[in-house]
């Protein structure tokens, strides 16, 4: 298989349509007033041609910028919007992490409830309340994917840059849990020894109640699996005080099991499961969740990963789990199993829902359901639970769009939206993450 280097993919528009035989757009400075922030963090303004896109601005403000077509490069901020605060991270305005490190807390979380908003009034679902937006940051993200690759002779690791097509070398990260900051600092000789001699690797890192899980993707080295550098990667992971060190899903070294406590169970993930990128976010999600779900007996948890709804739910209702994910469902099974009797009936079902959902007929027993579908949401599924007998639902999502899109389905098969909660784990991102709270 071809390897790709990412860093070096990304090339300015200006070249493409170069190549193309295409007349670049004219750069021109102007004055600009910015009317509003758009969907993706971006400030916007009104130009003769249109929209025109600026990031690191905000609404209120007179900037001086750099514009070419529709977009915009932030030059001088000429009057300085109230809401301005000064930037947390050293690296803000080239790492692609956080785009809004100078916008107040208060403003920002209004405006991720706003997106919520919006979603749903474009759906005709405008009377439906939405609460403020729960800030779930807690101690930092306890989950990153950090990348590595040689820059003039030297390993670096770091995040992409704004635009995709560079990489930032780390020297800080305000949004991460402080265990996790401080190895991703020492992340080189590690990276070193997995690195091919061309392009890039990628570090998952996982912050679990045990230590660190460092799950490495992208080496596609066959040497790498001789004794000798086995070995290496054993001794390294053993400096660092890592967990567990694993190469594209293959463990190396697991010196400390991950797990996680999710209600009465604990769960051992596999490499570079998927996981609530804060522990504060997570216990809203399930809190919100079970609030939901109060009363059922018979609970339905679609997409159920490694369980983080599933074994909660199951302190109090029969569960069956479905997910695609083999391996995430062992993990689950394994934590259900060994909870001591303090769960009911937890079942697993491995299935892809996207591509099969399951139907209303196989829901003909379960009066609850939880479902967290990836980005793009689940039409099709949640066609199927609109003509299953569920009851109560809890719809989380990460995509606002998608949730009204699907929640419009649900309404039109007679659930009530009772409860609606942004959750925002991604601090200084436009990701918002929402928990709609349903029943018929």
């Amino acid at each position: 298989m071809k390897r790709m280097n990412r860093l070096a993919r990304g090339r300015p528009k200006q070249a493409r349509q170069a190549q193309k035989g295409l007349s670049a757009p004219v750069s021109e400075e102007r004055e600009l007033v910015i009317a509003a922030m758009g969907a993706r963090g971006d400030s916007t303004a009104e130009g003769a041609e249109g929209v025109i896109y600026t990031p690191y601005a905000l609404p209120g403000e007179r900037v001086r910028a750099r514009v070419v077509g529709g977009r915009a490069e932030l030059l001088e901020v000429l009057d300085a919007s109230p809401e301005r605060q000064q930037a947390a991270c050293r690296h803000f305005g080239r790492c692609g992490g956080c785009q809004l490190q100078h916008w107040q807390d208060a403003p920002y979380l209004d405006w991720k409830r706003a997106q919520v908003v919006d979603a749903l009034n474009k759906r005709g679902l405008g009377g439906a309340i939405v609460e403020p937006t729960i800030a779930a940051w807690g101690q930092g993200r306890r989950r990153a994917a950090f990348h590595a690759a040689r820059q003039n002779g030297q390993v670096r690791i770091g995040f992409i840059e704004r635009g995709g097509a560079a990489l930032t070398a780390l020297t800080q990260c305000p949004v991460l849990a402080p265990p996790l900051e401080a190895l991703a600092l020492k992340l080189a000789p590690l990276a070193e020894l997995a690195l091919p001699a061309r392009g890039e690797i990628t570090l998952h890192c996982l912050l679990t109640d045990t230590g660190i899980d460092v799950a490495i993707k992208g080496a596609g080295r066959a040497d790498l699996l001789q004794r000798s550098a086995w070995e290496a990667l054993s001794a390294m992971a053993m400096k660092l005080d890592l967990g567990r060190l694993s190469i594209d899903g293959e463990p190396i070294v697991e010196l400390k099991k991950p797990l996680l406590r999710m209600g009465k169970a604990l769960v051992a993930p596999p490499p570079g499961a998927f996981l609530q990128p804060t522990a504060l976010g997570e216990e809203t999600l399930a809190r919100l969740t079970l609030e939901a779900l109060a009363g059922a007996n018979r609970v339905i948890d679609l997409f159920s990963g490694i369980g983080t709804f599933a074994l909660r739910i199951a302190q109090h209702a029969e569960v069956l789990a479905a997910e695609s994910d083999a391996e995430m469902l062992i993990a689950l099974k394994k934590a259900a199993d060994g909870a001591g009797g303090a769960l009911k009936d937890v079942t697993t079902l491995r299935r892809d829902l996207l591509r099969t959902p399951m139907s209303s007929l196989e829901m003909k027993k379960f009066d609850g359901a939880v479902i967290d579908p990836p980005r793009s949401g689940a039409r099709l599924q949640a066609e199927q639970i609109a003509r299953a007998p569920v009851r109560k639902l809890a719809y989380v999502s990460c995509d606002p769009a998608s949730f009204a899109r699907d929640v419009k389905v649900l309404v039109e098969h007679g659930f009530t939206l009772t409860k609606i909660t942004p959750v925002d784990q991604f601090r200084w991102s436009p990701h918002v993450e929402v928990v709609g709270a349903m029943e018929r």
